[in-house]
């Protein structure tokens, strides 16, 4: 038989084959065991904790409905989450059409909630999400305790499925829910919830949600104080909502108007808080939210924002004839430098779309945003003439340091058009020219980069010094910041451009020559601090890469360990207290212990097999749980305030692999 009468033998095969016994069908929350990162984003440390907001998301839609004053989140003691509000309690009796309770309805069918009901809720955050059914389908077990109608009801679920029928158990004069979950060990690759993560998110709730109080309890960790010790803990309470979110943000920067401007109205049947405060940095921060979803990627409302606030800025300024003597136009960039401003919108039937299902598409919230806003504005520049000056004074500011920033850039990049391929001189570039399959490294100082150089694989990395610490961009005007020989190189090495005399700020990504971008500093308190500097300029001028998942940071073991010809790294005091048992059996006099202070302290060939071998390698994906987190800590950490940085590092210092 010829090799063509196999090959057609083999397709009538595969089409006999292929029938309806080949389709398959996922039963219930099959489908969601089967393919989680399509419910939730992802196994690791965000879908991890996307599963609590799920299950908060349920709990803020009943105080948002007027009947939950408080929700209490504790992380357990085995990882697990408990999560109990004072709402109405999930409806616990008989539903007619799936033949079973409503709780157990809500638990393991998709889609299945009072949220769908206008009646239930006029808007909804968890709208958003997957449900806690998703939560069920990807837990070891979950147990739900109701309390309603004076009764308390209990069920318990293994992998989604219910163990057994929903039970009364005994009398209560309260109302609520509580549920208790155990992430999937076999599904998730990050297994512990970070304290941290978990108290941003119920902070930003708070301010979004006046009037709500949330507390979260970790109780795997005992924090010292004066009575001995308690669970480390927080609170969260806002009596006046979004003004007091901007006063958290901007606590360590020098504002240039008296007071948060702010408002809570309605426009065209749909809520809209406003608040917004002007300060002397050269950032913008704007942070949109729709019923308590942070939009990263904007959409309409942010757009109706930025179309009202530019107009009404725009016309105050040519009235007052300050902006007369310019010889060029004012951008809409130029009115939102040094603004932050968070907008936020609850509506009934929200529409998402967008890279990541985070871009408000509803066209009727723009006029509502944009009339908002302007009269919010109109009134407040009319009865505050002082700060309308120095706002107006600004803008004209940074108008003029754009013009000069468009200049620089312009001269960078006839210069890089001069020398042909216009990459830096320090680059050394790698063979392939794949930017999926290709990294840069952006390594601290020429010796570590020449180290870097001769241990990487040429045929996919990349090698960028950096010489000493880069611009503290939080500091710098825009036309310094593209003046700076490092930024610069950092951009002609990335392929990355940025503005156009229109739209100063637009990233052009076309031309990106790496999609994984490295940062490799010291194991110090320096390398630390460049580490930092590095991000800050990332989060503010390349948000888009950073959100795209391209940005790392790489690990260097703290410590070789070596007894005779055996060696060992470890990269924190855990793994080293742990390989001295293991090897000197637990006497440090029975090992060699080196403690790594800088990269040029390694070979070639250790840093290539501990910190650049993908094989071997421990990286840190740099991502954005919360912008407006985000913001107010590189503002904090960046700033000139040293007393609220100094409070930052002691909280933090003993979970950074940094030195004292």
């Amino acid at each position: 038989m010829s090799m063509q009468e196999k090959d057609q033998v083999r397709q009538n095969q595969d089409y006999q084959d292929y029938s309806a016994g080949s389709i398959q069908v996922l039963e219930g929350l099959e489908a969601v065991r089967k393919r989680p990162a399509m419910y939730i984003g992802d196994v690791s440390e965000k879908g991890l904790h996307h599963l609590v907001n799920e299950v908060i998301d349920n709990s803020i839609d009943e105080a948002l409905a007027g009947y939950a004053k408080s929700i209490d989140i504790i992380i357990n003691e085995d990882n697990s989450i408990t999560i109990t509000d004072d709402g109405r309690g999930i409806p616990v009796d008989y539903h007619e059409k799936e033949g079973r309770s409503a709780l157990e309805v809500v638990m393991t069918v998709l889609h299945a909630g009072g949220k769908f009901n206008k009646d239930s809720y006029k808007v909804s955050g968890g709208l958003h999400g997957v449900g806690v059914s998703c939560v069920n389908a990807l837990s070891e077990y979950l147990k739900a305790e109701i309390h309603r109608d004076g009764k308390i009801y209990y069920q318990e679920y293994r992998k989604g499925k219910p163990v057994s029928d929903i039970q009364e158990v005994g009398p209560t004069d309260k109302t609520g829910s509580t549920i208790t979950f155990m992430p999937d060990q076999e599904i998730f690759a990050v297994k512990e919830f970070n304290y941290e993560t978990l108290a941003s998110r119920l902070r930003e709730l708070a301010f979004l949600n006046k009037g709500i109080q949330l507390s979260i309890i970790d109780k795997r960790e005992l924090e010292e104080n004066g009575n001995g010790g308690d669970y480390r803990h927080n609170t969260f309470f806002s009596e006046e909502g979004l003004k007091e979110f901007i006063e958290f943000l901007d606590a360590t920067r020098e504002k240039i108007i008296q007071n948060t401007i702010h408002v809570e109205t309605t426009k065209n049947d749909i809520p809209v808080e406003i608040a917004l405060q002007y300060n002397n940095a050269y950032s913008e921060n704007v942070h949109s939210y729709v019923n308590n979803i942070n939009t990263i990627e904007g959409g309409t409302h942010l757009a109706g924002f930025k179309r009202g606030l530019t107009r009404t800025l725009k016309n105050y300024a040519e009235k007052s004839g300050l902006t007369a003597k310019l010889n060029f136009s004012i951008s809409g960039d130029d009115f939102r430098e040094g603004l932050t401003a968070i907008i936020s919108v609850k509506i009934q039937d929200p529409q998402f779309e967008g890279q990541t299902k985070t871009k408000l598409g509803n066209t009727e919230v723009v006029g509502a945003v944009d009339q908002a806003t302007s009269e919010l504005l109109s009134n407040y520049l009319e009865e505050n003439p002082k700060d309308a000056k120095n706002i107006v004074t600004k803008v004209i500011t940074a108008a003029q340091a754009r013009h000069a920033a468009r200049k620089a850039r312009e001269m960078v990049q006839r210069k890089n058009a001069m020398n042909g391929s216009g990459l830096p001189g320090k680059l050394a570039d790698c063979s392939s020219k794949d930017p999926e399959s290709t990294e840069i490294f952006l390594v601290e100082g020429d010796s570590a980069g020449g180290t870097a150089k001769q241990g990487r694989d040429r045929r996919f990395q990349a090698i960028l010094p950096l010489k000493g610490k880069i611009l503290n961009v939080e500091k710098a005007m825009r036309s310094k910041i593209f003046e700076n020989d490092e930024i610069k190189n950092i951009f002609t090495a990335l392929g990355v451009t940025i503005g156009t005399e229109e739209d100063s700020k637009e990233l052009n990504l076309s031309k990106l020559r790496y999609n994984k971008i490295i940062i490799m500093c010291d194991a110090d308190v320096d390398g630390s601090h460049i580490e930092t500097l590095i991000m800050t300029f990332f989060f503010r001028y390349m948000t888009e890469l950073v959100q795209m998942g391209y940005l790392y940071i790489a690990t260097p073991p703290l410590y070789q360990i070596r007894k005779g010809k055996q060696i060992r790294y470890c990269w924190n005091e855990e793994e080293r207290a742990q390989v001295v048992e293991e090897l000197g059996k637990g006497k440090e006099s029975n090992v060699s212990i080196q403690r790594y202070k800088g990269l040029g302290e390694m070979t070639s060939e250790q840093l290539w097999e501990t910190t650049m071998n993908p094989e071997n390698r421990k990286l840190r994906q740099v991502t954005i749980e919360s912008a407006a987190e985000t913001d107010r800590i590189f503002s904090m950490l960046m700033g000139d305030d040293v007393l609220p940085r100094r409070e930052f590092i002691q909280t933090h210092a003993k979970y950074a692999n940094i030195d004292a």
